[in-house]
């Protein structure tokens, strides 16, 4: 009976968003529909300890709870950037970014492949700034504006930096840690001696396809429509009000300020995005005092920061919420562990249980639109699925733990997806259309490159 709840639920789920419902209230009524369910057939309270006294109120309660953990550090981060961002629009910073940085750029005469080298830079500065929301918001404040400026569409940009963290690298990543550890290695060797080959052949490949598929989407893309971005924008850096050269620096403090203060430098000192983005947002507004030579008016710009991080609570963080409270319903039903129960007891061999144990991961991430979730959940099973089979652990846990990252880039309720699609305006649904293609290619590559070099 579960099976079959979660089934029409996900399928009415689909079917609702995709004929264009609020996908917040679709997602939330999906998410209590399954959770009620879960108490109804198995019992199971919603939560493990205190709520309302009601096992059945406590829906509720869990909202609540889903609500406080967002509105944390993601959901602050989110909120935070996206009001940095704004401000950098409103005092001439980013126009001023786009003009210096887009010089250069235009030499190579091919926006598309500014585009997929972006990513490749993405990727790399995904080992220092493990978060794919933070990181994700982060470029689109200094990487988004000057590939768009140079022909991109904003959904092909919206594309390949939501997919900049999708493969979780590191010693810093907690996926990558939990992998580690459940295998029994050191982080660091995990790192270079496992993630580090089999991420060059899958980064060149996400590479390779992001560049084609926005090059073939953009340019089957309305032409009037894509004039009138084109005309919008140059209209925009055209505009009047011209502020220092300095100004170009502005954008990219935080991006500065994160990596001075991380482990690439060696230094104690640590400053995560948020406290980044304020240094960068009294900084910046300091600057603007001192050249307006009127702080009165300065400060009263801190409208456009608050009203820009209300719009993004609206927008983004209730979608990230519904979107969790959706993946917990399908959690508390049972329906994903059932599935890993009964691959345990399939009697597959090596590279067929590595491949439905990935499939299971994959499948669990773009549903539940999260990386961590699905992995912490089930990366304790590995190392018994992996002896029954005689197969060193980290060798099944390795594309696992990849593979949620590459899942989670094709999910449009992921909170790096979500986040990013609301800074540039568009769909989270039309940007997982292009991600698709180069997350099904990079976890191909994934499995393969670990088949020929572990297998």
């Amino acid at each position: 009976m579960n099976f079959i709840v979660a089934i029409l639920v996900v399928v009415a789920v689909g079917y609702l968003i995709v004929k264009k419902y609020y996908a917040q209230g679709v997602l939330l009524l999906g998410g209590a529909v399954l959770l009620l369910a879960a108490v109804v057939f198995n019992g199971t309270p919603i939560l493990a300890k205190g709520g309302t006294g009601s096992l059945y109120l406590d829906v509720f309660a869990q909202l609540k709870a889903n609500f406080i953990k967002t509105t944390g550090s993601l959901g602050l981060a989110i909120m935070i950037v996206s009001a940095f961002a704004k401000y950098m629009d409103h005092i001439g910073a980013s126009k001023a970014l786009v003009k210096v940085a887009i010089k250069p750029l235009q030499k190579l005469n091919s926006p598309y492949i500014v585009l997929a080298l972006s990513y490749v830079v993405g990727q790399i500065l995904n080992i220092f700034i493990p978060s794919a929301s933070g990181l994700g918001v982060l470029l689109m404040v200094t990487v988004y504006p000057i590939v768009v400026s140079l022909g991109v569409s904003p959904l092909a940009a919206t594309a390949v930096i939501g997919t900049s963290a999708c493969l979780d690298l590191g010693p810093a990543s907690g996926n990558a840690v939990l992998a580690s550890k459940t295998a029994g290695i050191d982080a660091a060797l995990y790192f270079v001696d496992y993630q580090i080959p089999v991420a060059i052949v899958t980064v060149i490949v996400i590479t390779v396809i992001h560049y084609f598929v926005n090059k073939s989407m953009d340019k089957n893309m309305n032409l009037a429509e894509k004039a009138k971005e084109e005309a919008e924008f140059e209209k925009e850096m055209n505009a009047e009000g011209k502020v220092p050269g300095f100004y170009a620096l502005l954008p990219i403090i935080p991006l500065i300020v994160i990596l001075v203060f991380s482990p690439l430098t060696g230094s104690k000192v640590r400053i995560d995005v948020i406290e980044a983005m304020f240094m960068s947002i009294a900084l910046s507004m300091f600057i603007e005092g001192l050249r307006r030579k009127a702080f009165k008016s300065t400060l009263v710009e801190l409208k456009i920061v608050f009203t820009a991080m209300g719009s993004q609570f609206a927008n983004v963080i209730t979608l990230i919420v519904a979107g969790e409270f959706f993946a917990l319903g399908l959690t508390r039903i049972g329906v994903i562990s059932a599935l890993i129960d009964s691959t345990k007891s399939a009697g597959l061999g090596p590279q067929p249980m590595i491949l439905v144990m990935t499939a299971i991961i994959a499948l669990s991430s773009i549903l539940m639109g999260s990386g961590n979730a699905p992995f912490f959940a089930f990366a304790a099973l590995a190392p018994a699925v992996a002896a029954s089979v005689d197969l060193n652990p980290i060798v099944m846990l390795m594309p696992m733990q990849l593979a949620a990252g590459i899942a989670r880039s094709i999910s449009p309720i992921t909170a790096v997806i979500v986040a990013v699609a609301g800074i540039s305006g568009v769909s989270p649904f039309d940007v997982v259309k292009r991600t698709a293609a180069p997350m099904v290619g990079g976890l191909l590559a994934v499995l393969i490159t670990n088949m020929i070099l572990f297998g």
